[in-house]
C-alpha cells in the first residue's frame, strides 16, 4: 500500500526537481528524502526516479504517480474537511504563517476572536518573504498571510490554492516628529527629500524595490538608503531622528511613537494582502473560523492615519 507521507514527498520532488530542494522545502535531510523515495519505489514496484551520481529525475511512472499523488492528497484533505464539518464546532490545531508586519498587526485581534473557541489551538508564525505559499502547498501550514507588490501572485499560483483578499496597503512617508515635513500644513515634496538619509530594507526585498521606484519618480541619481532588516527596526530609527523612510502603512499598526506619517502625493505604490489556503481546507470548521477571524482583523486594524 502506498504511504501518504511518501506520496507527499514525491509530489514535492516533482515541484522542486531535486532531492536537495525537496529536503530544504520540507525540513528533512537529503538522505532521508532519498530513503523515503526509495521505500515508495518498493511499495509501487516500479522505478520512480532515474538516478545518476549527481542528480535524479522522475521516470514516466514517477511523473504519473506524482500527478496522482496531488489528486490523492487533495481528496484525503477534502474528506477530512467534510468529516470535520459534520462535527460542527471548530477543534484541533490551525497553523498560520504570516509576513512580519501582518503578524504584529493582526495578532491581538486574532487572539481575542479565536479565544471564543476553546477546542481550537491556534499557532501563528512569522515567515520569510515568499515562503508562505510553498508552506501552504506542501501542508506545513493551514493558512498563509502573504503580501504581493506585483498584482500577479494569485494568477501565477497553483489551482489547488485559494486566495482571499484582505486589504490594500499603500506606501506612506515616515519622518521624525521633529522633522520640518512632519507638519501637516507643509506639502510633501520628494525632490526636497532626495538628499535626506533614507532607510530601507536590503536590495531584493519587495519594500526596498517599492522605495526605489518611488525615488525614481523624482529623477536623477537616487540617494543610497541605509539598509536594515525589518520594517519595525527602520521605524524605531526614524523615531530617533536618524533618517526617513517610506513603508507600507500596515507596518505602523503597532502605534510607533516619535514619527509623523504623511501621504505621498500621486503615489500609487501599494501591496495587496491575502490569506492563502488549500481549497480542500476551506470547509474545515477550524480553518473557516480562523479565516473569518483574519478577515475581521484585517478590516479592523487601524494603522496611524497619514496626514495629507
Amino acid at each position: 500500500m502506498l504511504e501518504l507521507r511518501r506520496l507527499r514527498l514525491l509530489a514535492e520532488f516533482a515541484r522542486r526537481g531535486s532531492i536537495a530542494a525537496t529536503a530544504a522545502a520540507l525540513g528533512y535531510t537529503p538522505s532521508a528524502v532519498s530513503q523515503q523515495l526509495a521505500a515508495l519505489e518498493r511499495e509501487a514496484r516500479v522505478p520512480l526516479l532515474d538516478r545518476t551520481a549527481r542528480s535524479a529525475e522522475l521516470t514516466d511512472a514517477g511523473r504519473r504517480l506524482a500527478e496522482r499523488a496531488e489528486e490523492i492528497l487533495a481528496l484525503v484533505e477534502t474528506t477530512e474537511a467534510e468529516l470535520s464539518a459534520q462535527a460542527g464546532a471548530p477543534t484541533g490545531r490551525v497553523v498560520v504563517t504570516a509576513f512580519p508586519t501582518a503578524a504584529v498587526a493582526f495578532a491581538p485581534a486574532l487572539a481575542h476572536s479565536l479565544g471564543d473557541h476553546p477546542g481550537l489551538t491556534f499557532v501563528l508564525r512569522q515567515t520569510a518573504p515568499g515562503a508562505g505559499i510553498r508552506q501552504v502547498q506542501n501542508g506545513e501550514v493551514d493558512i498563509a498571510l502573504i503580501d504581493d507588490w506585483t498584482g500577479k501572485v494569485p494568477d501565477q499560483s497553483p489551482a489547488a490554492l485559494e486566495f482571499f483578499h484582505l486589504r490594500r496597503d499603500p506606501l506612506v512617508l515616515v519622518v521624525p516628529d521633529t522633522h520640518p515635513m512632519s507638519r501637516p500644513d507643509r506639502p510633501v515634496d520628494l525632490q526636497q527629500l532626495r538628499e535626506e538619509p533614507w532607510m530601507a530594507a536590503p536590495p531584493g526585498e519587495p519594500s526596498r524595490q517599492a522605495v526605489e521606484r518611488l525615488l525614481d519618480t523624482v529623477g536623477g541619481a537616487r540617494p543610497v538608503p541605509w539598509e536594515f532588516e525589518g520594517l519595525h527596526t527602520i521605524l524605531s530609527l526614524v523615531a530617533r531622528g536618524i533618517g526617513i523612510a517610506a513603508v507600507p502603512a500596515l507596518a505602523l499598526a503597532a502605534g510607533d511613537q516619535g514619527v509623523a506619517v504623511r501621504r505621498i502625493p500621486e503615489c500609487t505604490l501599494a501591496r495587496e494582502v491575502y490569506a492563502v489556503t488549500r481549497t480542500a481546507s476551506v470547509r474545515r470548521p477550524s480553518v473557516a473560523v480562523t479565516l473569518r477571524a483574519i478577515y475581521a482583523a484585517a478590516r479592523d486594524v487601524q494603522p496611524t492615519a497619514p496626514e495629507s
